[in-house]
């Protein structure tokens, strides 16, 4: 089956997970770098991501010189971008020599990605998967061990994290050192038993999120919300400075929460009248407990917008355009 027109960053994380379960992964492969080369992308910065995904696809099939020409092509496309997609590039790049037994190549690729571990969440599974891959989990855990030591020094605070959000990137680096550790068979120390407790914490917070309703997705329509901000300016922190921003941060949430294993997701058309009414005379409406109660307040979901919808339909928003054209690509933000 053909890929769609104008793939999304969403799209290609969807592929990534569906991919080795395709009819015919090298055809996806090779259909993945000729959309990215023929401009095929809702947004052309995704060609890096969509070529290294092909890359990934034709290495799990152990066609690795097809694995490196689009490991190649996605570092021409990213050219001298020092972010998350071009780390995962090298990675990728870096594993593939290794496979091919191109060993001082690989280390070349993948020594210099050391300071990403410090800066991007997904660089400790990528670079330590590539040294694994090349025998080299000792280094991996050496390099691990002393990026974490220097993420707690720059917390500058002696005290645990106590979630996944305040732990922030420490987090990555602690779950992967201690994966790492605990394939070479090392036995616990206190950074392993930190890891242990913030994943468990991550596993509570999931089992909770997942029990609870979603009350908190409310949408104002695009009059409604410059009535809004015009009304209460503050309240421009919790839903966006403008009404791209507001129907980003949407867009988004609806995204994580999917990602979750959330089903049956909807947005709450709200107003600034029903906002108002609910107040009551001696309310605030800005405040977040008012929020949160006009958010969960009885009648509610009347009229609420199921999501996703169709990439060919309407919008969620109402602006007349595709879904496709309009909100789903703000996912990416």
């Amino acid at each position: 089956m053909p890929l769609k027109t104008d793939l999304t960053s969403a799209d290609l994380d969807e592929l990534r997970q569906t991919a080795l379960g395709a009819a015919d992964p090298l055809g996806l492969a090779a259909d993945l770098a000729k959309a990215a080369t023929d401009g095929r992308l809702a947004d052309p910065d995704d060609a890096g991501a969509a070529l290294t995904l092909a890359a990934e696809i034709a290495e799990s099939r152990t066609k690795l010189d097809a694995a490196l020409r689009y490991a190649d092509q996605a570092l021409e496309s990213l050219g001298k971008r020092d972010d998350a997609a071009s780390v995962a590039a090298r990675a990728v790049r870096g594993r593939i020599l290794f496979r091919l037994g191109r060993e001082e190549e690989a280390l070349a690729e993948i020594e210099p990605l050391r300071p990403a571990l410090l800066q991007h969440n997904d660089a400790a599974a990528s670079v330590s998967a590539a040294l694994a891959v090349g025998g080299r989990l000792r280094e991996a855990e050496q390099w691990l061990s002393e990026a974490v030591q220097q993420a707690l020094t720059d917390r500058g605070n002696a005290t645990e994290p106590t979630t996944v959000d305040e732990a922030g990137l420490l987090f990555f680096l602690l779950q992967q050192r201690h994966r790492v550790r605990h394939a070479l068979g090392l036995q616990h120390d206190a950074h392993d038993n930190m890891a242990e407790r913030l994943e468990t914490r991550l596993a509570n917070a999931s089992a909770r999120a997942a029990a609870e309703p979603v009350g908190d997705l409310l949408f104002w329509p695009r009059a409604e919300f410059d009535q809004l901000i015009t009304q209460w300016p503050a309240l421009t922190s919790s839903f966006g400075a403008d009404w791209d921003e507001h129907r980003a941060r949407l867009e988004r949430e609806l995204v994580r929460l999917a990602a979750a294993g959330r089903t049956d997701l909807a947005l709450l058309p709200s107003t600034v009248a029903g906002l108002t009414a609910f107040a009551g005379g001696d309310g605030d409406p800005a405040d977040p407990k008012t929020l949160s109660g006009y958010a969960k307040r009885p009648g509610a979901a009347t009229g609420q917008i199921g999501w996703p919808v169709e990439r060919n339909a309407a919008c969620w928003c109402g602006s007349g355009s595709k879904y496709k054209k309009c909100c789903l690509p703000r996912s990416r933000g």
